[in-house]
């Protein structure tokens, strides 16, 4: 809980260093390859993933998915939500930004 609290919606995340995210279509949905293994997604997941890209802030990927799905009403919540638990769950991590 703390970590959605201090989430900002300016971070920017990706996936961690030797994971990737992929469309597997015998799967028939995107999948989280990584030395270990794979993580199969929804199709949320998927669509929130795809822009996470190590550029776009979260604001600008709920702003991205809120034009893609415009009857969503919980959307960016869902995204902060998503976020926050691939990001405990170890499959993203914060971009670190250097400023000067």
């Amino acid at each position: 809980m703390s970590q959605q609290l201090a989430m900002s919606h300016h971070d920017i995340y990706q996936l961690r260093r030797g994971w990737r995210l992929q469309w597997e279509a015998i799967q028939g949905c995107h999948v989280i390859l990584y030395p270990e293994g794979m993580v199969k997604l929804s199709a949320t997941a998927g669509a929130i993933l795809e822009q996470v890209d190590g550029q776009q802030t979260i604001g600008d990927i709920i702003a991205t998915l809120q034009q893609r799905y415009p009857g969503a009403e919980t959307l960016a919540d869902d995204v902060v939500q998503f976020i926050d638990e691939a990001h405990s769950n170890g499959w993203l991590a914060v971009k670190e930004v250097h400023c000067g």
